[in-house]
C-alpha cells in the first residue's frame, strides 16, 4: 500500500521540532561520550572555550576523540588530523545519500545540513520514512541541532569535571576514552554485512602497525580506506544475492505445496 506523502508533509518549523524531539532519547548516549571526550581534552590541556569551539565547528564525536587521543599520546597535529579524517570517511557516503534533500537549496542550507549530519539523525530520518512519515531536510537538521547542543555542553562539562579531579589516571578515568570508543563502535554496528569491512580495516591497520615503519595514524587511515573499498565491492554482491534468493525459493515453495 502506498503512503500519500504529500498529505503527511510537515511545514519546516514543525518538521524541525519533530526531529529535535524524536532524537532526545538518543542524545543521552551522545552526552556520555561527549563527557568522556571532555576528560580527554583536559588531558591535552584544552580549555573549556577551546573544547566548546572544537565541538561546535568539528562536531564529529569519534573523530574528535581519536584526534585528541593521538595528541595526548604525543603524535603531531597533522597525524591527529589524518586519523580523525580516516575514521569519518563514512560521513562522505552518508551525505552522498542526501542528494534529494539538499538539491535546490541555498548554499548555507547545504552546509548546515552536511555539518549536522550524524549517524544518529541520519538513521532516525530513514527509520521515520520507513514508518510512512514524510520527513526530510528539516527533520535531519532538527535532530542534528539537538545533538550538537548536547555534544558541546557535554564536552565542556567533561573539561570542567576533569579540573576538579586530582589525577584522572589514578582513579581510572583515563579509561573513559576506551569505553566511549567501544560504545561508538557498538552503535555503528548494523549487522553481519559490516563484519567483512570491519575485519579488513582491522587486519590492514594491525599489519601496518606491526610490520610497516609508519605512524599508527597513517595505518588507521589506510585501514579505513581498505575497509571502505571492500564494503563498496561487497555491498552490490550482497544485494544481488538478496534479489536472487526469492527467485530460488519460490520454485522450492511451489514444489513443496505440490507434493502435499
Amino acid at each position: 500500500m502506498q503512503v500519500n506523502h504529500k498529505r503527511q508533509c510537515l511545514i519546516p518549523k514543525d518538521e524541525f521540532k519533530s526531529g529535535f524531539s524524536d532524537i532526545l532519547p538518543l542524545s543521552f548516549g551522545v552526552a556520555i561520550y561527549g563527557a568522556a571526550f571532555g576528560l580527554l581534552a583536559a588531558q591535552a590541556h584544552m580549555s573549556e572555550l577551546q573544547t566548546g569551539i572544537m565541538g561546535t565547528l568539528v562536531f564529529a564525536g569519534s573523530s574528535q576523540i581519536l584526534a585528541i587521543e593521538r595528541l595526548v599520546s604525543g603524535a603531531g597535529a597533522f597525524t591527529a588530523l589524518i586519523a580523525g579524517m580516516a575514521l569519518n570517511l563514512r560521513i562522505l557516503l552518508m551525505t552522498g545519500s542526501l542528494r534529494k534533500e539538499l538539491a535546490g537549496r541555498p548554499l548555507w542550507q547545504v552546509i548546515v545540513g552536511v555539518h549536522l549530519t550524524t549517524d544518529e539523525n541520519w538513521a532516525l530520518m530513514y527509520a521515520a520514512r520507513a514508518k510512512g512519515r514524510a520527513v526530510g531536510y528539516w527533520y535531519l537538521v532538527g535532530g542534528g541541532t539537538c545533538l550538537i547542543i548536547v555534544w558541546t555542553m557535554a564536552t565542556v562539562f567533561g573539561v570542567n569535571f576533569a579540573q576538579v579531579l586530582p589525577e584522572p589516571q589514578a582513579i581510572g578515568m583515563d579509561f573513559a576514552f576506551t569505553a566511549a570508543f567501544i560504545a561508538i563502535l557498538c552503535s555503528l554496528w548494523r549487522g553481519v554485512q559490516d563484519l567483512m569491512p570491519w575485519l579488513v580495516s582491522a587486519v590492514i591497520s594491525g599489519a601496518l602497525v606491526l610490520f610497516a615503519p609508519i605512524e599508527p595514524s597513517w595505518a588507521l587511515a589506510l585501514g579505513g580506506v581498505a575497509g571502505a573499498a571492500s564494503a563498496a565491492v561487497l555491498l552490490p554482491i550482497a544485494e544481488d544475492v538478496e534479489r536472487v534468493d526469492p527467485v530460488i525459493d519460490e520454485p522450492k515453495q511451489k514444489l513443496s505445496r505440490d507434493s502435499i
